[in-house]
């Protein structure tokens, strides 16, 4: 009798608490999500998967020894496995819709308002007593509306590693819900003229330029922002190796085996962060809270952008292509062209979209590089 006792007080069934619990049924959640709703599940279903793990008690997988622990170790406080994901963004990345027109760089830069506008907000309501975010811990929560999850794991790893989980979650959530967040905000801010105006096919870009566009924009931005010089160059370096066209299996590689490795790892690091006790706390519903204010801000930022800059243009741009400014990388881009097509079933502007979409990436690298800096100098 008293081995069965033994035997019972040991099990997960007898230890598991009601945190604990609540943590598996999220990790259940984002698996559904990721499953049967198709919201980004490359990386829902990795992060729910080690959620679920994390929290199974008498077994010390996201600490100590234990297996996620030491890939959250080795790829996570490391900032390794967000930098490999981004090298393989950039060997998917092309850069001809934002050459062929440059203007569009306004848009993704725009976009990255909602980075700062949130920064601000959290250090307010820290000062007035609502949330006790440091500095670090605000810049982190801030990335999470440029729409990057690689840049918001990178950021958070470096500025404030005990919310990653949180700050994960939300910025693939938000990545997750593109479609449903943006179309909302893109009809409240443009006018059905606005919707239907047709852009004219942007200039063919020659392959000289698109292989020393990387070059250049990494001397340049490295030089003036020295912190984004980690994520952009892994960026320029993938997307290099693609328009070089002289190391076809180094591109394909980063394309595909690197990126979808180190997708796997990143994933099964972040469900490690998501541990009840660091999870579930007040802090938590203010990231998620916070995050979705970026992201809207974001989003409307770049569509207000594309008004203003119309006023002053003969070749005007339709402001849904504004929304594409957050990197949310194509999404954000094919929600842009979906709603222009619910207004104007022939007017098609996935490729216009991609130039501020691109710009976007780059705009939220260079912003998280500002951020590292102004929090660690």
């Amino acid at each position: 009798m008293s081995q069965l006792i033994v035997l019972w007080q040991s099990s997960g069934i007898y230890q598991i608490s009601l945190a604990q619990l609540v943590m598996i049924l999220i990790g259940l959640l984002l698996l559904y999500l990721a499953i049967a709703k198709r919201f980004e599940p490359l990386l829902l279903i990795p992060i729910g998967f080690g959620g679920i793990l994390s929290n199974i008690p008498g077994v010390d997988i996201a600490v100590g020894n234990g297996i996620l622990a030491q890939f959250s170790s080795m790829g996570l406080d490391t900032g390794v496995f967000p930098l490999l994901v981004f090298m393989g963004i950039g060997a998917m990345t092309e850069f001809g819709p934002l050459l062929g027109n440059p203007r569009t760089m306004l848009l993704g830069a725009a976009a990255q308002f909602g980075i700062f506008s949130t920064l601000l907000g959290a250090l307010f309501m820290t000062q007035i007593g609502v949330f006790d975010f440091t500095l670090a811990q605000a810049a982190a929560i801030g990335i999470i509306g440029g729409a990057d999850g690689p840049t918001a794991i990178y950021v958070s790893g470096l500025l404030a590693p005990e919310l990653l989980g949180a700050i994960a979650v939300a910025a693939y959530s938000y990545m997750a819900l593109v479609p449903l967040i943006q179309p909302p905000i893109m009809r409240a801010l443009t006018s059905e003229a606005e919707r239907k105006i047709r852009m004219k096919q942007t200039r063919e870009v020659s392959q000289t330029e698109k292989i020393l566009f990387p070059l250049v924009l990494l001397i340049l931005v490295a030089l003036i922002v020295p912190g984004a010089a980690p994520l952009l160059g892994m960026f320029c370096f993938g997307n290099l190796m693609k328009e070089c066209r002289v190391v076809a299996r180094l591109s394909d590689t980063a394309q595909n085996a690197l990126i979808n490795t180190a997708t796997i790892f990143l994933g099964l690091s972040v469900g490690s962060k998501l541990i009840a006790d660091e999870f579930l706390v007040g802090e938590t519903l203010g990231i998620l809270a916070l995050g979705m204010v970026a992201f809207a801000i974001g989003t409307a930022t770049g569509i207000l952008m594309a008004k203003v800059m119309n006023l002053f243009s003969v070749r005007k741009i339709n402001p849904l292509i504004g929304a594409a400014g957050v990197s949310a990388v194509p999404m954000a881009a094919r929600v842009a062209n979906k709603v222009g097509i619910e207004n104007d079933p022939d007017n098609f502007l996935i490729m216009h979209a991609m130039g501020p979409n691109v710009a976007g990436v780059i705009g939220s690298t260079i912003a998280a590089g500002v951020l590292i800096q102004f929090a660690t100098g």
